[in-house]
């Protein structure tokens, strides 16, 4: 969402357009690794990828700026990640190219930045060039003054295109400094005022179930029809999207609404983002189809992806979700698992060089594979002109359902089954004896917090011991190597951890705070392990602590002991990730209820007073907020089980999908405010409660459930 645009930006761009005109890319010869710069001493896998460029790259930290302001030069800041394509190609093209090093190295402080590791940079970069722009991406090039006000950016530039920017805004600084002042001072204002947009916005008022429906109504009109998904192209599953949806179905019963999400989810567990043979998603469709991917694999994408697909199975029994969780949470045990516990962060889209190489099949090499089985496995995942891409390779996609396919085979369903499983064993195994993408293993905590509650809903949903198992190390590994004195970290390596947490660099965000609160309160309601309850409220009041501003209602990206940067970010849209600030209004409204805190509800509820202007105007981007507001405008429940079969209850409602519910249990006796007084000796009562009124206890899950959706 673009506010604030000033008009000298369109004059500037126009003047680095003329400038900076392409002539053509000359023909780079092949660089030994000739060169090692500062990154050789960092962690993350993208700053190391740069490590041997002849440019002289240093990290983000207090003594590369403390240089720059020293030395008085621009600072270039280029920002990226590990499975970045479009990075590697301007690295390649430019930044391993001596006679481009040549002018970076000679004019400016050189710094590259892990957007991953730190999403604090990026989003103040990113929105300065959006700013200027209208657009943004990766890789992000932006161009910014000693003291860090950003002066000029853009994101991937040809090699020609990049040497003429380099040498014009080294030009400029040199003779017209006064200009880049006045750019950078009037964009620096432009950024301190997109952040501040909600607060001019504010009200008491939140939306109410007329608002919430006029939200989805507006929202509806860009909904694809034909093939699921936001009707354009490139397609992003969008996983907050459909978790708000699937609960605004379930208060209101619009069927609409339900087709809308089955479509989707169908669509894309059939189409080529999703990787039939290995599990997982990858990153987005590039067409309309679901079928083209960018092929590298997102921890974060595949975190929301179980969970939504786990809450749709609870809804609607489909098999296909339960197989594309069973598939997803395989494949992510498999390739994403450290041996420690942690979760790592992507795989590449490339391998050897090609983008999705890894991933798809001549026709002949699947007709050695699998033999006179071929024929079946060809019609089933479409090895024909709807799966064939480029040069000859297939993407392997369903276009029918396997009861379509098993009907018009005459086969018996499960026989049917059988046979795809079996293949996809088969050709998973040969897979693996390729040269495999490049895997980016460090590990962040709040995708892992993600993945954690991703464990915790498959478990919920599917009863698999073995996911509870994952979430519960993740989160020892969280708590053994990512945490010093309750200050979360970011993020750390598995090969350069140390005993002594030295190699933690970077404070923890608060997205990382807000989701790992999250992930505690899944951990509960998983196992009724007050410990888990416990940590939830210190991560809570450590938010407070940390983020908390109390003139803006809305709690700061950044902490406030961390290391200031040009403006203070306040995180209220939803992304591929829901805002962290939506995320921690939907845990302190949980809270509230689970610690009799009445004051974390109305912080809450101030909150997504602040942002209700822009449901309307941009639901998508506020899905998450959608979520929160479901919760102060339709009944929501404690359900609270106590006695001996408190797991075996918590169990029996877990194959039911209840939404604005959150539970609480224990096989004994307990003090925590929603179980005191509860226990009766030889009994397992369930209590039904909703806005501090309860039913009578009842002893079968069953009347529970009606007693919920009354």
């Amino acid at each position: 969402m673009q506010i604030f645009r000033p008009i000298f930006f369109y004059s500037l761009i126009s003047f680095f357009l003329l400038m900076a005109n392409c002539t053509g890319q000359t023909e780079e010869k092949k660089m030994e690794h000739s060169h090692t710069n500062e990154l050789i001493h960092e962690t993350s896998p993208y700053l190391l990828q740069h490590a041997h460029n002849p440019v002289n790259w240093h990290a983000w930290n207090e003594a590369t700026l403390k240089k720059a302001k020293d030395e008085n030069k621009l600072m270039l800041i280029s920002i990226g990640y590990s499975t970045c394509h479009w990075c590697h190609v301007m690295e390649h093209e430019s930044f391993e190219d001596s006679a481009v090093a040549e002018i970076m190295n000679r004019h400016f402080i050189n710094i590259k930045v892990d957007r991953e590791e730190r999403p604090d940079v990026d989003h103040i970069y990113m929105n300065a060039v959006q700013l200027m722009t209208g657009q943004g991406g990766w890789p992000l090039n932006c161009f910014a003054l000693p003291d860090g006000r950003p002066l000029y950016g853009g994101t991937y530039f040809p090699k020609q295109q990049w040497i003429n920017v380099l040498n014009q805004i080294a030009n400029l600084w040199e003779k017209e400094p006064e200009k880049c002042f006045k750019y950078a001072s009037e964009l620096t204002d432009g950024i301190k005022k997109s952040e501040l947009i909600h607060q001019a916005a504010s009200s008491e008022k939140i939306p109410d179930k007329l608002d919430i429906k006029k939200m989805v109504d507006e929202w509806s009109v860009s909904f694809d029809t034909e093939e699921g998904g936001n009707d354009r192209a490139p397609k992003f599953p969008m996983p907050v999207n459909y978790e708000f949806l699937l609960r605004y179905y379930y208060h209101t019963g619009d069927k609409k609404i339900l087709n809308h999400i089955q479509l989707t989810l169908d669509k894309m567990a059939m189409g080529g983002i999703y990787d039939h043979i290995g599990g997982g998603f990858a990153r987005y469709s590039t067409d309309k189809l679901w079928k083209v991917p960018h092929f590298e694999k997102m921890l974060y994408d595949n975190a929301q992806l179980v969970s939504l697909y786990s809450a749709a199975y609870q809804l609607t029994k489909r098999e296909l979700y339960k197989e594309v969780v069973y598939e997803t949470m395989e494949f992510i045990q498999r390739e994403m698992t450290d041996p420690a516990g942690g979760f790592y962060s992507a795989l590449d889209a490339d391998s050897e060089g090609e983008e999705g190489k890894f991933y798809v099949w001549k026709k002949e090499e699947l007709e050695k594979i699998l033999g006179e089985k071929s024929e079946l496995f060809f019609k089933i995942f479409n090895v024909n002109e709807t799966g064939l891409w480029e040069h000859g390779n297939y993407i392997l996609l369903k276009t029918e359902t396997d009861e379509a396919i098993a009907a018009k085979s005459k086969m018996p369903e499960q026989q049917l089954r059988d046979f795809i499983n079996e293949s996809k064993k088969t050709i998973l195994k040969e897979r693996e004896k390729r040269i495999r993408p490049g895997l980016d293993d460090k590990i962040i905590t709040s995708w892992n917090a993600l993945m954690i509650s991703a464990c915790c809903d498959a478990y919920n949903c599917f009863g698999e011991e073995k996911y509870l198992t994952h979430a519960e190390n993740a989160m020892k590994f969280i708590e053994s190597h990512l945490v010093i004195d309750d200050k979360i970290y970011r993020s750390t390596h598995p090969k350069k951890m140390k005993s002594d947490k030295s190699e933690l660099k970077v404070q923890g965000f608060f997205d990382d705070y807000a989701i790992l609160t999250d992930a505690y309160l899944s951990l509960y309601q998983s196992t009724f392990e007050e410990k888990y309850l416990q940590k939830a409220n210190e991560t809570a009041e450590s938010c407070f602590k940390e983020f908390f501003d109390s003139t803006a209602m809305m709690f700061s990206y950044t902490s406030h002991s961390a290391q200031s940067l040009i403006a203070k970010k306040f995180e209220t849209e939803d992304n591929v990730i829901p805002s962290s600030n939506s995320i921690m209004a939907d845990n302190l409204f949980q809270l509230a209820r689970y610690s009799d805190k009445p004051g974390y509800e109305e912080t809450a509820k101030k909150m997504l007073a602040l942002v209700t202007k822009f449901m309307n105007q941009y639901p998508s981007s506020f899905s998450n907020w959608g979520r929160v507001a479901l919760n102060f405008s339709y009944p929501y429940h404690e359900i609270v089980i106590s006695g001996q079969e408190a797991f075996k209850r918590k169990a029996e409602f877990n194959s039911h999908f209840i939404p604005n519910t959150i539970y609480a249990g224990s096989e004994k006796s307990s003090s925590q405010p929603l179980l005191e007084n509860r226990f009766v000796p030889g009994k397992t009562l369930i209590y039904v409660c909703t806005n501090k009124t309860c039913l009578l206890p009842v002893d079968e899950t069953e009347k529970a459930v009606m007693g919920v959706r009354k």
